[in-house]
């Protein structure tokens, strides 16, 4: 079994063998085969950062076997530079979440850290897969465990909120559907995503392609005007499934641009470029503007994701190097940073049962530690210099200026809005005098919450500080994408 195969079924096979755990009065063995699970699928994502040669854009690692005779299906995986550092992103949130619902969940604790290990199985699938039924396979499978998450552990209206998250996502990809199936026909029956990306289309053919693609991806980043799922959802799942949703969930969308819209349709992505960015820019600086008058945490970091990841397509779409590069570093800076924010969320919620600003107040009088934590988090999704949250979106901005300066302009508008709507919050939660007795009686973080939020706090720094490893890995692999969607298949 190859590596990616590994990264890939190693988690969906500790996620089946706890399912077969069964019941609660086995939580303990449960959390400890979950954690034993998660760091083991981890490590063994480790060895493709030792064995990736960043001087290539070719696929490496790959894994080819036959799986539908009839239809040329097969079973066919390999990374290149722009979609490596997902798979081990989602290798590493996972660890997060099991150690972040470590004690919080304590009904079917098997079904929840099993739904989550599958989970993240499924995502690493899509970002490995190169055939595109194994593709949709994995796409589409990862709505099934989400759905349970948000159905079974989410808040008073979670089964509105599953409901929304599913119809919206699977209503998209019915005509990401009808373009794959066209395109098998056009391919002379071949479902091989490389020998689509050399196809010759007419102009008509690579506009519905692209919208058929669009509808699929744009409702999972989710771009305006379709992110209003987003809020309901993230508001009724449990932290944990915040976390994955934001963290990963959302990144499927932006990477089926990468691998399949632009390069595909490299004409329609060029003629329709505007669009994109029009509707980047307006989730940028509209959506930024609908964060700063929430009153719910979780629905303001909501909005504050939708934002951020307006900067990814915006990045994609002015085609040129540090647009794209940062597009794929706000992504991987995003995952760390939002995913924080939403557990931070999580810790305040587990003692006070309250999302509302309205309900805290001078937090850090009685949470220093976690105030901390707290305090840097929110700096980095201001953009802060020396985080995570600075690097891909300074990249983004200056890709857009080399594109057209006021559209730069426009981008830049959005660190202003982030640092409004995210101080806005710290201010109201976290400092000035003790505002109520829940907050008097708060107990500060414990050493399982210590060790999940430095993990985090670790890699954003890290990111922040040194990002040389994250872009030298793209470089190449982002280049070689360039010169492809700069060609014309017409």
């Amino acid at each position: 079994m190859g590596l990616l195969s590994l990264a890939i079924w190693t988690p969906i096979v500790f996620g089946v063998l706890l399912l077969a755990l069964g019941r609660d009065d086995q939580a303990r063995t449960v959390r400890w085969v979950a954690l034993v699970g998660a760091v083991i699928s981890f490590l063994v994502t480790l060895p493709l950062y030792g064995a990736f040669d960043v001087t290539t854009s070719a696929m490496q690692f790959v894994e080819k076997v036959r799986w539908i005779d009839r239809f040329n299906v097969h079973y066919h995986l390999g990374l290149d530079g722009i979609s490596f550092w997902f798979v081990l992103l989602t290798a590493f949130i996972t660890v997060v979440v099991v150690i972040a619902g470590w004690e919080v969940i304590t009904e079917r604790v098997n079904q929840y850290m099993g739904a989550f290990l599958i989970l993240s199985g499924l995502m690493i699938g899509v970002f490995c897969a190169l055939d595109a039924v194994l593709f949709y396979t994995f796409f589409e499978a990862t709505l099934i465990p989400m759905y349970l998450i948000i159905g079974i552990w989410g808040g008073p209206n979670k089964i509105y909120a599953a409901f929304k998250f599913f119809l919206y996502t699977l209503l998209g990809s019915l005509l990401m559907l009808i373009a794959l199936v066209y395109l098998y026909t056009k391919s002379n029956g071949s479902f091989d995503i490389a020998t689509w990306h050399q196809l010759k289309l007419s102009s008509t053919a690579q506009t519905l392609l692209f919208f058929g693609f669009f509808s699929a991806f744009a409702v999972k980043v989710p771009m305006w005007p379709v992110h209003t799922w987003l809020p309901d959802v993230h508001v009724e799942a449990p932290t944990g499934g915040s976390a994955v949703l934001a963290a990963i969930m959302l990144k499927l969308g932006a990477y089926g641009f990468l691998r399949f819209s632009m390069p595909i349709a490299p004409d329609a992505a060029r003629e329709w470029a505007w669009l994109m960015i029009g509707l980047s820019i307006i989730a940028v600086i509209y959506v930024g503007l609908v964060a700063m008058v929430q009153q719910d945490m979780k629905k303001l970091v909501a909005y504050s994701s939708v934002a951020h990841m307006g900067f990814v397509t915006l990045g994609f779409f002015i085609f040129n190097d540090l647009g794209v590069a940062g597009g794929i570093v706000q992504m991987i800076a995003h995952g760390f940073v939002s995913g924080a924010m939403f557990l931070c969320i999580g810790v305040l919620y587990d003692r006070v049962h309250s999302r509302d600003i309205a309900a805290y107040g001078g937090v850090v009088n009685t949470m220093p530690n976690f105030t901390a934590f707290a305090v840097l988090f929110a700096m980095a999704n201001c953009g802060l210099p020396a985080t995570a949250g600075f690097v891909g979106e300074w990249m983004v901005i200056l890709g857009a200026v080399k594109a057209n300066f006021w559209l730069g302009a426009l981008a830049s508008t959005a660190l202003v809005f982030g640092a409004a709507y995210t101080l806005w919050m710290v201010k109201r939660v976290y400092f000035g005098p003790i505002a109520n007795d829940d907050v008097r009686a708060l107990t500060d973080i414990n050493a399982r919450e210590f060790l999940m939020l430095s993990l985090l706090a670790i890699a954003v720094l890290y990111m922040g500080i040194h990002p040389k490893p994250f872009t030298d890995v793209m470089n190449v692999s982002v280049a070689d994408f360039l010169k492809h969607v700069a060609a014309s298949k017409l």
